[in-house]
């Protein structure tokens, strides 16, 4: 058997790797799926990251055509803030817009998880609310200039700079990073079943 992750996030090959702790001599390969990630007309939050998941697991099949057994593990990650997905700022002018919005509010980061052999594919959605601090212009100022947002939805990183702007959280705090690990060891049991 092969795992095989549609993604170069580090932070999700991280993730992924503590999910397979518990599988003898576990490693797995890495591919950059390309797919449009453009929501669908009147699709939400929900059904947007799930489905991005899949064709992020399926895309990534396609990569790996000569391994045998290939389990394919797809992620994707939004931030929504009353319905509204709120992704990678565009610019910094985008990401202060972005920070504005979230400041003193909670939000929810829905992370949903799919796997696929290529018969049979599984997907999990969690969602976990998320409360900031107010925070002032200057510290968002402060924050763009690291260019950490620059990358991330929602336009912060909870793992690193970003998490000092978060003043609750209810849900997984793997799956804000990028990767349920409850969910995805789920799938890759149900996966490992003959």
């Amino acid at each position: 058997m092969t795992w095989v992750l549609a993604s170069t996030s580090p932070r999700r090959k991280q993730l992924f790797a503590q999910a397979g702790f518990s599988i003898a001599d576990f490693s797995f390969e890495q591919v950059s799926p390309d797919i449009d990630e453009t929501p669908l007309a009147n699709e939400s939050a929900a059904d947007y990251v799930v489905r991005l998941a899949l064709e992020k697991a399926q895309a990534g099949l396609l990569l790996v055509p000569t391994l045998t057994d290939a389990k394919v593990l797809g992620s994707d990650t939004s931030v929504v803030l009353e319905g509204k997905i709120l992704g990678k700022p565009q610019n910094a002018a985008d990401a202060k817009h972005i920070l504005r919005q979230l400041s003193g509010h909670t939000h929810q980061v829905m992370t949903a998880v799919a796997m696929t052999d290529g018969t049979h594919a599984y997907s999990r959605l969690c969602v976990t609310d998320v409360t900031f601090c107010t925070i002032t212009d200057t510290e968002i100022d402060t924050y763009i200039a690291t260019q950490e947002p620059m990358d991330k939805a929602g336009a912060y990183g909870i793992q690193a700079l970003g998490g000092c702007f978060v003043e609750t959280i209810k849900g997984s705090y793997s799956a804000v990073v990028g990767l349920p690990l409850v969910e995805t060891r789920q799938l890759m049991q149900l996966m490992a079943q003959p």
